[in-house]
């Protein structure tokens, strides 16, 4: 590899087709997000890789350079790295952000004259041509000369003097003079200095947003907090969460989500099982934000106060545990601003405002803001300022209430604004829409998306779906969050009621996706009952009334849902997007392997969808493809079961019983024990 550090001074390159005798072609450059519209989204601290489509007419040389910056620094400030040819005209390079923000990154190309007659050197065999040769690459060298300084100069002048002079003498040996044009190192050294004069360069700087990791990795557990009391009947504080918290760190979840924590309205309040009348102690909606108490910026004053909130967050914090909250911009008709503000809201000629829809469901106490206002400027500054006041609370995670009911412009402008002054700042996307629509809202901004996991049940579409998540160019923007089951949604699969469906779901959502969540004491406790026949909504929804849980309930899952995260944290191969879908010839065995970034950590899955039946099947895996070696046996450690399994060949017996595990999640074992092989039963 050459010295690169040369080529920081070179003056950026002419656009793609400045100059008519710039011949190089950069044709793409991946990862794109629809032309650099919008960025794609990374880690801070990791590599990330860019390829280039680069070529020339003919047969000359081309060299490739990436070149990337912070967004605020100037492009003099670019830093540069050479692009390595992979073969077919695609080029690559890999450049590490430092932290987390936004940056911009592109290639610039050129045909390189000293590679072009370098390359043309090792091709000459007669003695003549050698001899001429020579003498054009003593020019390229001498001209290269020109552009370097020092001891090198000096070392590049006295090599082109030397073939020069070979090159015009008859008697020279020609074997002698070839050896000495092809020297390495004085060829490494000449190609510090480039001639760059007739560069392209992709004529845009393509965008990248640096996150955190927990962008990419993350175990969310949604509780509403009036809920957690262990009293029948009495409102639920944040002290009352406090006593959870140890728990649910202690099942491994990072997130701790809470839906709305504000005041809520009374006017059109709901009752149980979403009534439209109300009796003495309904609580309502939490999602009925505003009353005369206060609105998006106040607390609930049964759940106690903003320093109540502030100790709760410390405590969390300090078991491992991040609070996010829901933002709902949307408000009861009691709230402050229909009052303050009515040009926010759409008026009907009867004076009335029409209430919030998603048909079929109806929000009959909830106004939706008017983005057409008159007062979008007034209208954005003031929900954005929402987000900056539970920023300024220590809140870095906000779990949005349907985006894609609200301007999509407001989203881009709130989400870059907020991320420009904190940019450790995550929003998780709540929107069970139209794909194209669930689409634009990540490249918008929103770091997770929620996804139609929830509806994705057999082998043929749960494949379908996580290949599609997990390639490009999805993958470079959209970072699924999957979910088993809302305080919204409770899908048919799971109102059987069946322990095997619980737990084959709880492991299709972790180990398929990097992201992934569960409304935490109804899954734990097999909450299952609908409101109604084809209804996707609980009975005695906590949506709309105070719930006691019984997390001492020995048939709760708390112990396999702590089983299932442990495996999650101590396998990084669990902790990204990348999984490949396995063959094995039954339809009701699922499987798939995930491998680490540098392919040290290698997780199999396989998952029997079928909750009552034993479903066995030959799993197709060739040793190669995960790094082994063929003709070799290797070992697998089942996590789930703690069992220890020998492999060889090709293809492997799998027999799932769902009455004992409906999973295998395999680790595959190169070298004896390692950090990975724990005893979940000690």
């Amino acid at each position: 590899m050459p010295d690169t550090r040369a080529l920081a001074p070179q003056p950026p390159a002419h656009p793609d087709g400045f100059d008519g005798r710039a011949r190089a072609v950069i044709d793409a450059v991946l990862p794109v997000v629809d032309g650099g519209r919008f960025p794609v989204k990374r880690i801070a601290g990791e590599a990330v890789r860019v390829h280039a489509h680069v070529f020339t007419d003919g047969h000359d040389v081309v060299r490739a350079m990436l070149r990337w910056r912070a967004e605020h620094e100037p492009d003099a400030q670019a830093r540069e790295i050479p692009m390595q040819p992979l073969g077919n005209d695609v080029w690559e390079a890999s450049f590490v952000p430092p932290t987390i923000g936004r940056y911009r990154y592109t290639v610039v190309a050129w045909v390189d004259p000293f590679e072009s007659w370098h390359h043309e050197m090792e091709r000459r065999i007669e003695p003549q041509d050698i001899r001429i040769a020579s003498r054009v690459g003593a020019q390229e060298i001498a001209a290269a000369a020109k552009r370097a300084k020092g001891a090198d100069r000096k070392a590049l002048e006295a090599w082109a003097r030397e073939l020069d002079k070979g090159g015009k003498s008859a008697s020279s040996d020609a074997a002698a003079l070839k050896a000495c044009a092809l020297d390495v190192e004085r060829a490494a050294l000449a190609a510090c200095y480039p001639d760059r004069s007739l560069a392209v360069r992709h004529p845009v700087d393509l965008p990248m947003v640096a996150e955190r990791p927990r962008a990419r990795f993350s175990t969310w557990y949604e509780l509403f907090p009036r809920s957690a009391s262990l009293e029948p009947g009495r409102h639920g504080t944040f002290r009352d969460v406090e006593a959870r918290l140890p728990a649910i760190a202690d099942m491994g979840f990072d997130v701790l989500y809470f839906p709305p924590i504000h005041p809520i309205g009374r006017i059109n309040r709901k009752g149980k099982n979403n009534a439209l009348t109300t009796v003495e102690g309904d609580v309502g909606s939490p999602w009925a934000i505003g009353a005369e108490e206060g609105g998006h910026k106040s607390i609930l004053p049964e759940l106690g106060t903003p320093e109540d909130f502030r100790r709760l967050r410390e405590k969390a914090e300090g078991l491992g545990l991040e609070i996010a909250l829901d933002i709902a911009f949307q408000c009861a008709p009691d709230h402050p601003y229909v009052e303050q503000h009515p040009e926010w809201f759409r008026w009907r000629p009867d004076g009335t405002v029409q209430y919030a829809e998603n048909p079929p469901k109806k929000y009959q106490d909830i106004y939706p803001f008017n983005f057409e206002s008159e007062d979008w400027p007034a209208l954005w500054t003031e929900l954005k300022s929402v987000i900056d006041h539970w920023i300024g609370e220590g809140v870095k995670i906000f779990r949005v209430d349907n985006p894609h009911t609200k301007a999509f412009a407001f989203w881009e402008w709130a989400i870059t604004e907020v991320q420009r002054e904190h940019p450790d700042v995550l929003f998780l996307s709540e929107a069970f829409t139209r794909p194209k629509v669930m689409h634009r809202l990540a490249k918008l901004g929103f770091t997770q998306s929620y996804t139609y996991f929830t509806w994705r049940n057999t082998k043929q579409e749960l494949t379908e779906y996580f290949t599609e998540l997990s390639t490009p160019p999805g993958v470079d923007y959209f970072r699924p969050n999957a979910w088993p089951n809302t305080p919204d949604i409770l899908h048919a699969q799971l109102q059987s009621g069946e322990i095997p469906v619980f737990m084959s779901r709880l492991v299709l959502a972790a180990m398929l996706s990097a992201n992934y969540g569960i409304y935490g004491p109804a899954y734990e406790l097999r909450e299952h009952l609908p409101r109604g026949p084809g209804a996707e909504e609980y009975l005695d929804s906590e949506k709309y009334q105070l719930r006691t849980w019984n997390h001492d309930d020995p048939q709760s899952l708390a112990p396999f849902i702590t089983r299932v995260n442990r495996i999650r944290r101590a396998n990084p191969a669990l902790q990204d997007m990348r999984v490949r879908f396995l063959h094995i010839d039954n339809d009701q065995l699922l499987a798939w392997v995930k491998t680490s970034e540098d392919a040290s950590n290698v997780v199999v899955v396989v998952v029997n969808l079928d909750p009552y039946h034993t479903q066995s099947g030959w799993l197709h895996l060739e040793p190669s493809s995960i790094g082994l070696e063929p003709g070799h046996s290797f070992e697998v450690h089942d996590q789930l079961s703690n069992q220890f399994f020998q492999w060889d060949g090709e293809r492997h017996f799998i027999r799932i019983d769902p009455h004992a595990v409906p999973a295998h999640v395999f680790v595959v074992r190169r070298h004896g024990r390692d950090e990975r092989d724990f005893d979940f039963f000690s």
